[in-house]
């Protein structure tokens, strides 16, 4: 245990898994969709999600993890190739060159770069078309909002317009050494049916992230950062804020605003 404590410290953000059962959970809420044969596992730590994943005969798994103390345990303890045992930062590396093809993205995710890890993902959607990962429980609630819901926010926005989001299960802090002071959860992306939007989707993230940066005020006052002066806002739409907006409305509201492509 004392060695789990010393190497979580050196893991910014991250808080390592005891709990095997759950372990074991997250590593078989992967279902295949898309059908990709690959995995990179983000984060591995001491490999408890890595040897069930390793279980799974079905894929070929990768581990990428930024710890070099970490990416030697894993060398020494898991019979896999050494090439699959990757030192890096997902977030700075070229993600299309991990595999040959599509791939599924899971781990227990560092609270800290959560957000950000998911934005790369959502970067990489043709190519990664599922995710399981376990977040902070507040930011797994956040993804999975509905609209009209207060927790409904920009990350919502742009990854439900692309993926279907399941929140799975609640992961409780006495499971984790050392134990966070907030409790996780487990979620599963999806990728949908979505391979083209009638308007540019830089508009379009450009539209919500504006909605959500003023988020108290209505639509015509919150979105006059983008410098509506020709915009016609006589639509009623322009009379919401942006979190009684669904994805669709807010593809709506972008080819109002900036017309369609």
């Amino acid at each position: 245990m004392q060695e789990d404590k010393v190497r979580a410290k050196k893991h910014l953000g991250q808080h390592f898994l005891r709990d095997l059962n759950i372990a074991k959970k997250i590593a078989t809420s992967l279902t295949g969709h898309g059908g990709y044969s690959q995995v990179l596992e983000i984060g591995p730590g001491m490999g408890v999600l890595t040897q069930f994943l390793i279980q799974e005969k079905k894929y070929h798994i990768k581990a990428i993890d930024i710890d070099k103390e970490s990416i030697d345990y894993l060398h020494k303890h898991f019979a896999v190739p050494q090439d699959d045992i990757l030192y890096g930062d997902f977030l700075k590396i070229d993600v299309p060159s991990l595999f040959e093809g599509k791939f599924a993205v899971i781990g227990n995710f560092p609270y800290n770069i959560s957000s950000q890890i998911f934005f790369t993902i959502l970067e990489h959607r043709d190519i990664i078309p599922e995710s399981v990962g376990m977040i902070q429980k507040e930011v797994a609630e956040r993804i999975a909002a509905k609209h009209g819901n207060k927790t409904y926010g920009i990350l919502s926005v742009l990854l439900q317009a692309f993926y279907d989001i399941e929140y799975l299960f609640t992961v409780h802090e006495h499971v984790f050494q050392p134990a966070p002071k907030v409790k996780s959860a487990v979620i599963r992306l999806t990728r949908n049916s979505r391979t083209f939007m009638p308007c540019r989707e830089e508009d379009f993230f450009k539209t919500v992230k504006a909605g959500f940066n003023n988020r108290r005020k209505t639509l015509r006052n919150a979105l006059k950062t983008l410098n509506l002066a020709d915009v016609s806002m006589d639509h009623p739409i322009f009379d919401k804020r942006a979190e009684q907006l669904s994805v669709e409305d807010f593809v709506q509201l972008t080819c109002l605003i900036f017309g369609k492509q």
